[in-house]
């Protein structure tokens, strides 16, 4: 059994390993930092049983879960979090997790969910596994003969009409991720997953690797409505999810198979023509500012008590540059990034001065600062009195005392 460990909080990973190791010493352990290591394990690796953390950088992992079922729907899903929120919970449930678990995580009840878990591997029927594994091999047999048609290469002795019988005619439909320094490898994965679940809902077809940045359609749409509105959604989601540039381009009908290798080279050729007037399909800027800002949110809310916290550390979360992300920031909340978080900070203390007899600097270190001082400038700055005049305000106006 395979399990994957999917936390960006090394102390976490580590210690959700040491737990499993010592007690299921024959399991495969495998860890991811992200959402991107986590789509590369699970490319590499058979997993059976993935713990995923909801706050991740790049994708949260929610999201990486329903994006991940429809190429491994047989993997079983344990959602973990710092959050007791319901609605994460419940999207959690209808995504198909099989438990929801709040850190700290009890060695306990961790083993006992991972038993029970590898039971219901165990008792799942071979038959139909047996049956699924027919369907995928004929699966990725049309798709590896396809991928190697399109590249120009020999199929060999595979039987392609009877492969591609479910496709008398079909559309090219060719997707680029622009390449750069940073590892395409989470987009790829997006591409292809989100590409297949929308060739599934508007009609049939399947979705193939061409090169490290490059995947190709085949959509057997009905009719020129349908594949006009696969590509709107498309770029829809794609807009969303993506957070590197792409483009989108789509071949004519195609009804003899022995047109796939020139078809595929004049949507190449276009991808690459982005000079030439009239031949550059649409480009499309990955990644969409409010979801930026929306996971940046979520990931402040539950960091903002850490002294490193950062405008620099919090881009790199939504892979912006930070001089951008700061002047979106701005834009989209009306704050800037050190007043919104200072203003997190003092809101907690606040709260503790009101209802707590915590002394100020376990106060500032508890929301943060390490130097009280620091603490109290920064109180008296924004309140105009200091915390502790602030404490003795707040008593002398509670209910039942009287200042007179």
């Amino acid at each position: 059994m395979n399990i994957l460990i999917a936390d960006d909080e090394s102390i976490i990973r580590t210690g959700i390993r040491r737990t499993l190791e010592q007690s299921l010493p024959d399991c495969g352990i495998h860890l991811a930092a992200s959402a991107d290591e986590a789509a590369r394990v699970l490319s590499e690796h058979p997993i059976d049983i993935v713990l995923t953390d909801i706050l991740m950088p790049g994708m949260d992992g929610l999201e990486f879960m329903r994006l991940s079922r429809r190429s491994y729907p047989a993997i079983k899903w344990v959602v973990i979090s710092a959050h007791s929120e319901f609605a994460y919970a419940q999207k959690a449930v209808q995504l198909g997790a099989k438990d929801y678990l709040l850190k700290p995580i009890g060695k306990k009840r961790l083993l006992e969910l991972v038993g029970e878990l590898a039971a219901e591997l165990a008792a799942e029927s071979s038959a139909l596994k047996e049956g699924e594994l027919l369907r995928s091999s004929r699966k990725y047999l049309r798709e590896a003969m396809f991928q190697r048609l399109a590249s120009g290469q020999d199929v060999g002795q595979l039987d392609v009409p009877s492969l591609m019988d479910c496709y008398p005619s079909f559309h090219l439909v060719m997707v680029r991720l622009e390449p750069g320094l940073r590892d395409a490898g989470l987009e790829h994965f997006v591409v292809d997953n989100v590409f297949s679940e929308l060739l599934e809902r508007s009609g049939d077809g399947f979705v193939v690797s061409y090169d490290r940045h490059t995947l190709i359609g085949v959509a057997a749409v009905e009719a020129e409505e349908a594949l006009s509105g696969l590509l709107a959604s498309l770029r829809g989601y794609l807009g969303r999810y993506l957070r590197i540039p792409f483009q989108i381009a789509s071949s004519g009908r195609i009804g003899e198979i022995r047109e796939v290798p020139d078809a595929v080279r004049k949507l190449y050729r276009t991808m690459t023509a982005a000079d030439e007037p009239g031949q550059a399909p649409l480009r499309i800027k990955g990644g969409s500012d409010n979801k930026a800002i929306e996971v940046a949110l979520q990931y402040i809310a539950a960091h903002y008590r850490e002294e490193s916290l950062s405008l620099e550390r919090i881009a790199a979360v939504v892979y912006l540059n930070p001089v951008y992300f700061s002047q979106l920031f701005k834009q989209k909340t009306g704050q800037g990034f050190k007043d919104y978080l200072i203003g997190l900070r003092l809101e907690e203390a606040r709260q503790l001065l009101r209802e707590s007899d915590l002394k100020l600097g376990e106060i500032a270190e508890r929301i943060g600062y390490q130097d009280m001082r620091h603490f109290t400038q920064v109180f008296r700055k924004r309140f105009q009195m200091t915390p502790t005049e602030y404490r003795q305000e707040k008593k002398n106006t509670a209910p039942g005392i009287s200042n007179t």
